[in-house]
Order: structure tokens, then sequence, then C-alpha cells
């Protein structure tokens, strides 16, 4: 695992738009993992601005997406079908709809609406580029602390943390989802490549604790010791020394 301070948010956003953008570039039929969140705003906004100037053919681009919160409907403002269409694809709209996956949070089975989502997975993939967050409790994808390392795409029950660090998207707490369709670790672990994005004071104990070696449950993204090609981006804020 190789970990990089770029310095600014700014900097680790553009340089990680342009890493996409090259292997859309060079891989015109290329897999890619995507993860939402506020972390990743201005990363999704510098890719768009990188494939319009260059008018960048991504018809035969594959996206999935690491979660989705149970019992949101794909059209609801805070899905993550709804974000990713507000940063990224209705903002290019040159991606095939159909390659764009994302869990349907409003599954009326949600055990095998998991189980459909991690067939795509292994039908379509591997991913080739891997994006991921880390929460401040360690978590990747919405894979709690405790989640096993060998778990595919379930269902999560989100804990009290996480809960109150995404209510500041919601009108109040309350309106919050208790749970979500997640891509588990072992599932995550398939890509060829991961690139883990952290900024800001918020994710720096996170940090400190990943780059510390030990590989436990109780910190989720540390199975990431485990994968032989993941590149660690960081501001100063996050930067754990």
């Amino acid at each position: 695992m190789n970990i990089t301070n770029l310095g600014t948010k700014a900097h680790v956003s553009f340089f990680v738009a342009t890493e996409l953008y090259r292997h859309m570039l060079r891989h015109p039929q290329g897999r890619l993992g995507l993860a939402t969140g506020g972390t990743m705003v201005d990363m999704y906004a510098n890719l768009v601005d990188l494939l319009s100037k260059n008018q960048l053919d991504v018809s035969g681009i594959h996206t999935f997406n690491l979660d989705e919160y149970v019992g949101l409907s794909a059209d609801h403002p805070e899905s993550y079908y709804t974000y990713m269409h507000d940063v990224l694809f209705n903002q290019y709209p040159k991606f095939t709809e159909s390659f764009l996956h994302i869990p349907n949070g409003e599954a009326s089975d949600v055990a095998q609406e998991a189980k459909r989502y991690e067939r795509v997975l292994n039908e379509k993939g591997p991913v080739d580029i891997q994006i991921l967050g880390i929460g401040q409790n360690g978590h990747i994808g919405f894979n709690e602390p405790g989640t096993p390392f060998d778990s595919e795409t379930h269902c999560v029950n989100l804990t009290e943390s996480t809960i109150e660090a995404n209510s500041r998207y919601f009108d109040n707490k309350s309106n919050v989802p208790r749970q979500a369709i997640s891509m588990g670790l072992q599932s995550i672990m398939k890509a060829k490549r991961i690139i883990l994005v952290a900024v800001g004071t918020s994710k720096k104990e996170a940090m400190t604790r990943l780059m510390t070696g030990e590989i436990t449950t109780d910190l989720p993204a540390s199975i990431l010791h485990q994968h032989p090609n993941v590149e660690v981006f960081v501001d100063d804020e996050a930067m754990p020394y």
C-alpha cells in the first residue's frame, strides 16, 4: 500500500479524476468501481471537465457503484442513483445507461438484490479501478467494523456514527436510512487496482489507524493491506504523520 500526500483536496480531486480519465482513454471497454459522498463531488466535477474538453467516447465503459440506501427509490434526491446522475452521468450524457450498475435500494427482497448485484460484478467485471473513500470508523463502502473479510455484496445495518455523518445530507437525522446494500469486502478486493481517497481532518484518525499496518475487522479498510495494488491519496489534513 502506497500513500501519497498531494497537499490539498483540490489536488487530490484533480489527480484521481485524471487517473480515471486516462484509464477510460486507454481502455474504452473499461470497468470502473465508483464511490459517492462529499469527498468525491469535486473529483467527479474534474472528471466531467476532462471528458467534456476531450469529448471522450465512454459508451463502452461499465461502472459499478459501491452501495445504495435501502428503502430509497432511484429518483429520491438522496439516493446514490440520483447522486451519480447529478454529478457525472447527466453532466456527461455519453455513458450507456444499461452499463451503469447501481444496487436497487427499493428491491422487494433485499437479500436477493444483493446476490443479483454480486452476480453482475462477477459476470461483467472484474473492476479495473475501484475508487474508495474511508469512513471515520474505517468503513469502506458501507462495510462497518466487524464485517467479515470474506463478505460479498450484502445488506448492512448502518452504525450510529455513519448515520450521524450522513445526516447532513438529509432534512433531519430521522430521515437517514438505517440500512444499505453494499459491495462486501471480498467484492471490493476483486478489483485489479484500488484508489483510496481521504481528505479533511475528520479522516485523519482512520488514516492513522490504517497506516499502522494492523489487519483487523475492527477497521474494515485494513483488509486493503492484503491487496497487491492499492494507492492512497490524502491531503495535508488527513495525512497520518
